[in-house]
């Protein structure tokens, strides 16, 4: 754990404990009985298992479901580094609210609650449904200096542990995270360049959709970035408040925050991901509570996974965020759940088992 985290955010790590094992023995050994060939279920029997140690439940349950989505505005976008202007950030923010986004179609084929929470979009917004917790009206251009200031950093982490801690208050077992940003990839490929030790050019995608002259001019950017500001790769806090943004600091603080809760937490794409980055430098112990809900098209997002020692669940060439492969993933994972805890054993069922080989 870093030194230098401030009180409650080292409480929270300092609550991060390790996986149950007895709970995960006891659940493998549940899964070899359920009538089924031994690993034929794959990486589901993996899912129940990781999640009885998460959990340190023998048969867990993940129904109750929610996606928080953190947004923010960044003052990269200044640089010209996405197709998109950064008015689009409150645009679709509201949208969310509104219930208009894939992230609310997806959420409600999986029945997951949406959370959106406003911790630094520039523009004042106003909505019954949303979680105002703006730490800054946005970052600073992070390609002439910090992003924002380690004190900043640290609030939002910190936002982002009181949401799930009052999720998880309000019976919530699952979280999965989501993110709106305009500038938002730029960003995230400064943490992952510095934290995975990659150049920016192997871990820079196209975002939004830019073309091969904004790519060229994006991955510029970045470069000049760690230049100018110099981020130390063993402190996450310092990459972090230097490269990166307020909603992704938010989504540190989520993951920290649902680990300690003991609820598998669900990573959506290269955003989420950079996150987790951080997070898994502040507590390596972490990455156990981590899920990686499926691979995006970003080159980066392979690249993290691989430092993370993820498996994503899904590559559907999804390059939205917003959540979106996360909340996929969620009704895979509660299909994990469902097998291991409805399937009969074979002595529940009167199926036979297996014939032991025999050298007669």
């Amino acid at each position: 754990m870093e030194a230098s985290l401030r009180p409650d955010i080292a409480a929270t790590v300092a609550a991060i404990a390790p996986l149950d094992t007895d709970a995960m023995a006891a659940a493998r050994a549940r899964q070899e009985q359920l009538t089924k060939p031994a690993g034929s279920l794959g990486h589901l029997e993996s899912l129940a298992i990781q999640i009885a140690g998460i959990t340190g439940q023998e048969q867990p349950v993940a129904a109750n479901k929610a996606i928080v989505v953190m947004a923010s505005d960044h003052g990269v976008t200044a640089e010209g580094v996405s197709a998109y202007p950064a008015e689009v950030t409150p645009q679709m923010v509201l949208n969310f609210l509104r219930g208009g986004a894939a992230i609310n179609a997806l959420a409600s084929v999986v029945g997951a609650r949406v959370i959106v929470v406003d911790i630094g979009v520039a523009t004042p917004l106003e909505h019954p449904s949303l979680l105002s917790r703006k730490v800054a009206s946005g970052t600073a251009n992070l390609a002439q200096g910090p992003a924002m200031t380690r004190a900043q950093a640290e609030d939002a982490i910190a936002v982002g542990i009181v949401v799930v801690e009052s999720l998880a208050q309000e019976g919530v077992q699952i979280v999965a995270t989501g993110e709106m940003g305009i500038g938002n990839t730029t960003a995230a490929s400064a943490i992952t360049a510095v934290l995975t030790r990659s150049t920016p050019a192997e871990v820079t995608g196209r975002g939004t959709g830019i073309d091969d002259a904004q790519l060229t001019h994006k991955i510029a950017v970045i470069e000049r970035a760690l230049a100018v500001n110099l981020p130390n790769r063993d402190d996450g806090l310092d990459v972090l408040a230097k490269v990166g943004g307020l909603e992704i600091a938010g989504l540190v603080g989520v993951i920290l925050g649902g680990a300690a809760r003991r609820m598998p937490v669900v990573l959506d794409g290269f955003i989420a991901g950079s996150a987790a980055l951080v997070a898994e430098k502040l507590c390596p112990q972490v990455r156990d509570y981590l899920i990686a809900g499926h691979i995006s098209v970003e080159r980066g997002h392979r690249v993290l996974l691989e430092a993370l020692g993820l498996q994503p669940l899904l590559d559907l060439d999804l390059r939205l965020g917003e959540g979106t492969g996360a909340a996929l993933a969620m009704g895979i994972i509660e299909g994990a759940l469902a097998t291991h805890r409805q399937m009969a054993t074979f002595a529940e069922a009167g199926v036979s088992e297996k014939e032991e080989s025999s050298d007669e």
